[in-house]
């Protein structure tokens, strides 16, 4: 089964927490342990898990993707978003979570990160469930 759901994005990047609406697709199903898939279908975003308890952390992850990869190096794609393709392929755009007893296996800390970098934009994200 594949569900997917839409997110506005409220600015150039933004890591935007989508657990709550993941683990509601997950128990909209009959399945107990699988996995479930988080696939962004878009060049210029990612998906990432990582510690949802302090917001903290998500501004470190961009402060230092953001020295990685520096908006004004000398990019020849001439949109003007290069930078948001090579942090995007950085990040990958898909994560892989266990589903165990009908709930998302996350640990304590986790969750599951919409990675924007080149918004503000209308974006999907498809979801996609299996096991038994």
């Amino acid at each position: 089964m594949i569900k997917d759901f839409l997110l506005q994005t409220p600015g150039r990047t933004a890591f935007i927490d989508i657990t709550a609406q993941v683990e509601k697709i997950v128990a909209g199903t009959s399945v107990r342990n699988g996995t479930c898939i988080v696939f962004v279908p878009h060049t210029t975003a990612g998906i990432t898990i990582n510690e949802n308890a302090d917001p903290s952390v998500r501004s470190d992850m961009i402060d230092a993707l953001d020295k990685i990869v520096p908006e004004d190096a000398p990019y020849a794609h001439s949109e003007g978003n290069s930078p948001a393709h090579v942090k995007a392929s950085i990040m990958g755009n898909s994560e892989t979570i266990i589903i165990k007893d009908g709930s998302l296996f996350l640990g304590t800390w986790q969750g599951i990160y919409f990675c924007e970098f080149d918004g503000p934009r209308k974006r999907r994200v498809a979801v996609k469930i299996a096991g038994d």
